[in-house]
């Protein structure tokens, strides 16, 4: 798995192939934890290109989140009692406020373990 070292190093060159696919060599790959298909953020970065892997900057993202609503002092039970309201006025921007809603789906029981 990928660890947060933000130590910049030089890995290898690689070269684009015909369909512009580019080979990320197998040892980087294990030490990533990347497999088949992974996806990939491509950033440019003045005449250079950053490859990031889309797992890490999910992760940073959520870091960065935490980081703000802890700061703000939003508790996540405040921040979970204000999603009805939120998706509500989401709804009401996206769709308009004459627009059919949707009806709520109704929560069914499990069967199961009777």
């Amino acid at each position: 798995m990928a660890t947060r070292d933000s130590t910049l190093e030089y890995l290898t060159t690689t070269r684009i192939g015909e369909k512009g696919q580019l080979t990320v060599p197998k040892q980087f790959r294990q030490d990533l934890g990347l497999g088949t298909g992974a996806p990939f953020a491509v950033l440019r970065l003045g005449d250079g290109l950053i490859l990031l892997p889309e797992q890490e900057r999910f992760e940073q993202l959520c870091g960065r989140i935490s980081t703000m609503l802890t700061a703000a002092g939003v508790e996540p039970g405040e921040l979970l009692e204000s999603l009805a309201g939120a998706r509500s006025r989401v709804y009401a921007r996206r769709y308009g406020r004459n627009s059919p809603r949707r009806v709520p789906r109704r929560r069914v029981r499990s069967h199961r373990g009777q």
